[in-house]
Parts: C-alpha cells; sequence; structure tokens
C-alpha cells in the first residue's frame, strides 16, 4: 500500500512539473513574439507598413522557426496566431498555438532559424485556418508583404492577396513569398497556456476565452501599431 501511495504521488507530481513547464514554455514563446515583432517594428523604413497592420484581421507570429537541410529539406516551429474580435473589426483577441511545417527537395545544405509573421487580410480565411491542415498558396492566395512606413508603395498583388507574409533571418527582414508551409491548430500548446483544453475557434473566431496575462505585452504592442483599436468595416 505504501509503495501504491507513494506511486500515485510520484505520478501527480510528475504530471504537475510537466503541466508547469508547458506553460512556461508557452509564456516564453508569447514572450519571445512580443520581442520579434517589436524588433521589426523598431525599423519603421523595413517594418511592416502600419497601415496594413491596421486592415489586418488576424496576424500569425512564429518565431525562430528552424529551417535544416541535408539533401532533403524541412522547416518546423510553433508560435501564435491572434484574431480581432467582432470579424476582424474589434479589438484584438487572444492568441491560439500554431504549428508551422513544410519541406524541400534539391541540392541543400545548412540550418538556419528564421521568424515569420503573416498577415491575414480577410476574416474569412480563419475557418480554412482552423483545419487539419491549411498550407500557405493553396488554401489562401499569399505574397511577400510590404515594407516600410505605408503600403502605397505595394503592388496589386499584394494589395488582393488573402494573406501577406514577412521572414526575418540573421537580422535581415523582408516581404517572403511562403508557400507550400503547412499551419496547423495546436491544441497541446493552447492546452498547456490555459490550464484546460480550448477550442481553437473560441480563441480566434469568437475570441470569449479571456487571454492569460503572458499576453498581455503582446496584444498591448499589437494594438499599438494597428493604428487604433478597431477598425471600419470593409
Amino acid at each position: 500500500m505504501r509503495f501504491l501511495l507513494t506511486t500515485v504521488f510520484a505520478l501527480l507530481l510528475a504530471g504537475q512539473l510537466n503541466t508547469a513547464w508547458g506553460a512556461n514554455k508557452q509564456e516564453k514563446r508569447l514572450a519571445k513574439s512580443a520581442e520579434v515583432f517589436q524588433q521589426i517594428m523598431d525599423t519603421p523604413d523595413k517594418g511592416i507598413p502600419v497601415d496594413l497592420l491596421a486592415r489586418a484581421a488576424c496576424i500569425g507570429i512564429l518565431p525562430s522557426v528552424k529551417k535544416f537541410a541535408f539533401g532533403f529539406g524541412g522547416r518546423h516551429g510553433a508560435g501564435f496566431v491572434l484574431c480581432r474580435k467582432n470579424r476582424g473589426k474589434g479589438p484584438w483577441g487572444p492568441p491560439s498555438g500554431f504549428s508551422m511545417s513544410g519541406g524541400s527537395f534539391g541540392l541543400q545544405l545548412g540550418f538556419s532559424a528564421t521568424d515569420y509573421v503573416l498577415l491575414f487580410m480577410n476574416p474569412d480565411g480563419v475557418d480554412k485556418l482552423l483545419s487539419d491542415k491549411f498550407t500557405l498558396g493553396a488554401n489562401a492566395a499569399v505574397a511577400a508583404g510590404p515594407v516600410g512606413r505605408t503600403a502605397e508603395a505595394a503592388t496589386d498583388a499584394q494589395m488582393t492577396a488573402k494573406i501577406l507574409s514577412y521572414s526575418r533571418s540573421k537580422g535581415l527582414f523582408a516581404g517572403l513569398a511562403l508557400e507550400g508551409a503547412v499551419l496547423k491548430p495546436s491544441g497541446g500548446d493552447n492546452k498547456a497556456l490555459y490550464g484546460r483544453k480550448v477550442d481553437p475557434r473560441d480563441l480566434l473566431l469568437t475570441g470569449n476565452v479571456a487571454p492569460p496575462p503572458s499576453a498581455g505585452p503582446l496584444i498591448e504592442i499589437l494594438s499599438r501599431y494597428s493604428g487604433r483599436k478597431t477598425r471600419k468595416a470593409p
């Protein structure tokens, strides 16, 4: 009996420690996401145009996505997507965890870590994003996002794309036509962050879940650079 009780206690303690570690991991990732976005916007001549941020319905930030190549190449990483409440017209809602993956073939060799930022310009695209497998370029038109203080120099293709993508590697930030990458909702990351199972739809479509305190800095930065907390309906 004593051995059984000791075993049960050890398992409970291990579960609690694992939950705490998972939550801490997600909190650090949120802090890194806020840091990445702030650093990008600290260079206004090469940052994301604020008028595009004001129009965006959702934003995805995936810091330090690992890319490896040894004949066959691939990328994998995780981050968060946040959407404006009220179908893209209200303030920024709670974050939902997402993972990114993808592969490539060809003569290649190396390893790198890249930060990605995705602007979802149409709130209707969120429904597709919440499917089990959302492929950039296949499920929605994606284009390299323009950089600078405003989007006045953006091309017609950029202004009509449903998703604008950006990347930062080795300190260089630029628009990138990130086609072929796969985004998936991460239920495990959400459970670790919120302490319970949370449906990504409740986070991104209805926004009726209170964001965790650790998401406060990221939401504040997004609100500051969006130009205003709400935007006019399209």
